[in-house]
Order: structure tokens, then C-alpha cells, then sequence
């Protein structure tokens, strides 16, 4: 059973191609550039090297066409026809109050994600885009949502309710919704796992750290706050987006600059985090530990103007839930960055978090998760590579087969402990090969 994942953003389109029943990902890739020129798909087979494949896409239709020409193709290709296909999952950003879980797509709910497009601007739009495009390659196969919203519904109305007039949410439905729900829930369950609970008896802080980053309390398996809000613009310092900051600059600054709203969101989500601390040199977070490595200051700032955020987040949930099993660590520079971590763990013994600092320096795999607390550490400090596509696969594969439910009913595959990823078993082999040290820090469940 062949299940295709899709990803879509405003200037890209990303897949994956997975065979269900032999667990094997057949092919991955995105075409970049997607509506603003030069655009071009990048591949890679299973087992085999990336490929490249300049191709103008002026549409997301035309990239879905470019994607299942190359999916199919006898060179590139890893299926006969498009009718190997049993069904396709989508990932949508804003699904506001009507989903609490994922669903299948059917005209309503294209209508009902298409009125979010004031809450999600940047997002939901080519969601639906991509959503509408795969339709229509492919209309006689089940079409699944997966919806980041969906995992925080469970949030109390005290941690999703702003101290603006009331009738802003009852009218316009201005509240928190948070993101990242597709990793977190992945994330929350694999914890679960390590720690050998009942993932309804787990209470966690999750910290997704990439150039989007958000911080996630869960309280008994459940989403209980979350640091985005509204919009994916609220909470961490991320790397373009600014995070929490006093609303009034903002009209301050857009009536002495001349700036419009339009412009000056463009500033808050692009001009703003890390790039905006760095005067507009950097974003990726590599760079700026390498610029801070060479005496830079203002890399050096934006490094602690981070974590000190990170931290903060870290004790405010750990308030807010009473106390944590376990702290997460996920997504690019959370499974990536070994200074992140130690920085957003320092000082917070007296919460029970301490990590072994030879552990964290060791950590530098995308393939296995990882335990970098120290024997006596009360809260477990976890490293877990995220897996979207795999949730977006096991939601749309459990909606066909009628078994889907809730979280909190429902049970992953990858919540059993004998869970087993073979494509990230094989290349943690390989590392282990060239480090074999990094065997000794892989997180195995209780």
C-alpha cells in the first residue's frame, strides 16, 4: 500500500513516497521556487543520491504534475502509475476550532480551511492550494488532512484566551491555536516510550527548534500551552520571526517609518528573530555559533538573547504542569545543536534538569534518539528526531482503514517499544561505524 504525503508552503511543495507494508520511505524530494521563477524539484530514491531537476512552476499544480512525472518516470521514477497510490495525506496549518484530529478531505473541509485564510495568510493558502492540485491529479484516492492546530485543542480557555476584548474571539476567533502539532504529538508519544508511561500519565516540556520554533507544556499526555499563538509568530526567538515583544512598538514603528500592516507583518515574520538581532546577516543558526566562534557580538547576543528566551519557556511550563518527567529536544537546531541545549539547560538543576555535557557534545545524529541526562537527573533530558511524515502517514492509512481516532484513544505504531524506523536504523548504523561512542547514548524505552 503506497501512501503519499504532501507538504505544501508558498513557494514550495514537499513529498514523500511510503511503502506501508514493507515500512520502507521510496522516495522524498520538494520543488522549490515554486510561483516566483527559476524554480526546480530535488529528489532522492531510496538508497540512492539527490538529484536535481531544473523545472519552471508557476503554480502548485504545475509542481504536483512535476512531482508525480518524477515519482513515475522509468529513470527516476519509483512507481509503474499513479495507480499504486492508495491514498494521500496533507499537512495544513491553521485548522482553528473546527478539527481537533486529523480528516478526510471532502469539499467542506476545503470551504472550511479556505475561511481561515485571515487567521493563517501565509499558510493555509497554498495548503489548499496543494490540497486542490492533488485532487484533481488525483480524484479517485482518499485525500487525508493532518492539521497542526489539531494537537492543542486540548489547551484549558485560560491558556488559549488573550486579555483582549472578548468579543475578538466570539466574532473573529482571536485566540491562541498554536503549531507544530504534527511534531509535537510525535515527539510527546516517543517520550512516552523512553520513559516507559502511560503517554496519558506523561507530563513533558517540548521544545521544536528550528527556524520556526515553538515551546509545548504538556500536561497527561495533553497539549496544555503552547508558546505560538494566533499565528506562528508569537513565543521563541526564532530565526526570522521576532517571538514575544511589546505589541506598541509595532504601531510606534509603523507610524514613524510610514510602514502599512502588510509591511510591517513582513518585518515581524522576515526581517526580524535572529536575522533581525544579526543586522541582517544571518539566520541559520550554524552560522551564527560559527560568527560568534570568531568574536562576533552580535551573533554572540542573538545566541543569548535565545536561549535566555528557551530557558524562561522551560521554567514557565514547568510551573504551569508541576513538574516534568522529561525535556525535549527536537526539529533542525534542537536535534542539531549541542550549544542550544546546554545553554537553555544551564542553571536549572533546581528544577531537576541536568545533562551530562559530555553526552550533549556527542550528540550529533538526526537518526537515533538520545538521552543527555546525567544517572541522578530527575527530569529526563531526550533528544527525539521529529517525524511528521510518518504521523501524517499512520493518520491517513488509520482513516482509510476506519480505525482512526482521538490521541487519545487512538495508538501509533510508533508507540509500542519493538518500534523501529528502518531507514534511521540503517544510517545510525553507519554513524556508529565511523563514532562508535554514539551507541552508548541512544535512548532505548524502559
Amino acid at each position: 500500500m503506497i501512501i503519499l504525503s504532501l507538504n505544501s508552503g508558498s513557494s514550495s511543495l514537499k513529498y514523500q513516497v511510503f511503502d506501508y507494508v514493507s515500512g520502507e520511505t521510496l522516495s522524498t524530494g520538494m520543488v522549490e521556487r515554486v510561483t516566483v521563477g527559476d524554480s526546480f524539484i530535488k529528489f532522492c530514491r531510496h538508497g540512492g543520491a539527490a538529484q536535481t531537476i531544473g523545472h519552471e512552476c508557476h503554480d502548485h499544480r504545475a509542481a504536483m504534475k512535476l512531482i508525480l512525472q518524477v515519482i513515475t518516470d522509468p529513470v527516476t521514477g519509483v512507481l509503474g502509475s499513479l495507480d499504486e497510490i492508495a491514498a494521500v495525506g496533507h499537512r495544513v496549518v491553521h485548522g482553528g476550532e473546527f478539527f481537533a484530529k486529523s480528516v478526510l478531505i471532502d469539499d467542506e473541509t476545503v470551504r472550511l480551511v479556505k475561511s481561515l485564510y485571515s487567521l493563517a495568510p501565509l499558510h493555509n493558502p497554498p495548503n489548499v492550494l496543494g490540497i486542490e492540485a492533488a485532487r484533481e491529479a488525483m480524484p479517485n484516492v482518499p485525500h487525508v488532512a493532518v492539521l497542526d492546530t489539531a494537537w492543542h485543542q486540548t489547551m484549558p480557555k485560560y491558556s488559549y484566551t488573550y486579555a483582549l476584548p472578548h468579543e475578538w474571539y466570539e466574532q473573529h476567533g482571536i485566540r491562541r491555536y498554536g503549531f507544530h502539532g504534527t511534531s509535537l504529538l510525535y515527539c510527546a508519544k516517543r517520550a512516552a516510550v523512553l520513559l516507559g508511561k502511560d503517554p496519558l500519565q506523561t507530563n513533558l516540556v517540548i521544545l521544536h527548534i528550528g527556524n520556526g520554533a515553538s515551546a509545548n507544556a504538556v500536561k497527561d499526555g495533553l497539549s496544555f500551552d503552547t508558546s505560538m499563538g494566533l499565528t506562528p509568530l508569537e513565543g521563541l526567538v526564532m530565526g526570522t520571526r521576532a517571538g514575544d515583544h511589546d505589541a506598541a512598538i509595532d504601531l510606534a514603528m509603523m507610524e514613524k517609518l510610514g510602514k502599512t500592516p502588510k509591511e510591517m507583518n513582513d518585518i515581524l515574520n522576515k526581517k526580524s528573530g535572529i536575522y533581525g538581532i544579526t543586522a541582517g546577516k544571518w539566520s541559520d543558526r550554524r552560522d551564527v555559533e560559527n560568527a560568534a566562534k570568531e568574536g562576533n557580538e552580535l551573533a554572540q547576543l542573538a545566541i543569548d538573547v535565545e536561549v535566555y528566551r528557551l530557558k524562561k519557556y522551560v521554567g514557565a511550563y514547568m510551573a504551569a504542569i508541576g513538574g516534568a518527567d522529561a525535556l525535549v529536544f527536537t526539529a533542525g537546531v534542537g536535534e542539531m545543536s549541542a550549544l542550544h541545549r546546554a545553554r537553555t539547560c544551564e542553571g536549572l538543576e533546581f528544577l531537576g534538569i541536568k545533562i551530562d555535557h559530555a553526552k550533549n557534545d556527542m550528540a550529533h545524529t538526526r537518526n537515533a534518539e538520545v538521552c543527555i541526562s546525567t544517572e541522578d537527573s530527575k527530569v529526563k533530558v531526550f533528544i527525539i528526531p521529529t517525524d511528521e511524515e510518518r504521523v501524517i502517514i499512520e493518520d491517513t492509512v488509520a482513516i482509510m482503514n476506519g480505525t482512526y481516532d482521538d490521541h487519545t484513544r487512538f495508538v501509533y505504531p510508533f508507540q509500542k517499544a519493538d518500534y523501529i524506523n528502518s531507514q534511521r536504523l540503517k544510517e545510525f548504523e553507519r554513524e556508529c561505524q565511523k563514532r562508535p561512542i554514539l551507541g552508548s547514548i541512544e535512548a532505548k524505552p524502559v
